[in-house]
Order: C-alpha cells, then structure tokens, then sequence
C-alpha cells in the first residue's frame, strides 16, 4: 500500500519548528542535514548565511508516518505564511491522544475550529500553528 508523508517547508526556522514537533510526538530525527552538508561535487553553493539551515529533516510518527521538511534557500523566495491552505491531517488512536496533539500543536498558533465531536462523527479540530502550517486532528471511534 502507498504510504503518504507530508513534506513541509520553511522561511530559515525548519530546526525550531522540528524541535516543536519533536517535543509534542516524542521520539528522534531519524535524518537532519544542512545545506552545509551538500558536497562540493554537486555544484550548488549557499552563502554562509545559509550553511546551518536544514536541507531536509525527518521525524517519524508513529510506526508508518514520516513528518518532512526544510528551509528554502533564500534565492527561491520567502513563503507567505497566509496564502497556503493545505492541511496536516493527523489521526488519533483516541480521544485522550487526539487532545495531547492539538492542545500541543495549536500553542502560540491559532484555532479555527476547537477539538469537539462533530457531526459526521469524529473528535475533531483545526488550527494554524506558531510556523504557520495547518493542522485537522482527528479520532474516530469506530469498531
């Protein structure tokens, strides 16, 4: 079966954001590179301003999940934090879990929707969080 990881990027605070995710889903970065890191042979250079940003950073989640990111280089542009409106779904295993992940995700961002039972059935939220990625957390409770 195909297997989905998100891949998010970032304006120079990919590490910060990452150390967030990390403290909120546990476990290790099971790769984190920097643009430094890029071998001469490539050909592609970055100013010193840029060497200890991430190039690419890995944080699994749970046991077939990969959270994925990096900073983008300054000569390819600034994102505008506001303008994206794609969403990290995340599933819960129950509804105890699901508000550790939003109670912990959404500080310092901003809640669209609180965690509450929904109409279709789930526990459900959506925020924005402090990096200005979106989040739906989700728990169904189905046999």
């Amino acid at each position: 079966m195909p297997q989905i990881n998100p891949y998010i990027h970032f304006n120079g605070n990919a590490e910060e954001a990452f150390t967030f995710y990390k403290s909120v889903f546990g476990g290790e970065f099971s790769s984190i590179n920097r643009f430094k890191d890029i071998p001469p042979s490539i050909g592609q250079s970055f100013p010193a301003s840029e060497a200890q940003k991430i190039m690419h950073i890995s944080l699994p989640i749970g046991k077939n999940s990969v959270l994925m990111g990096s900073d983008t280089p300054e000569f390819m542009g600034k994102h505008n934090l506001k303008e994206t409106r794609s969403k990290i779904s995340l599933n819960a295993d129950s509804k105890e879990e699901a508000d550790k992940f939003f109670n912990g995700l959404s500080q310092g961002g901003e809640v669209e929707m609180p965690m509450s039972d929904s109409f279709w059935g789930s526990y459900f939220g959506m925020f924005r969080d402090k990096y200005g990625i979106e989040w739906m957390i989700s728990f169904e409770n189905r046999p």
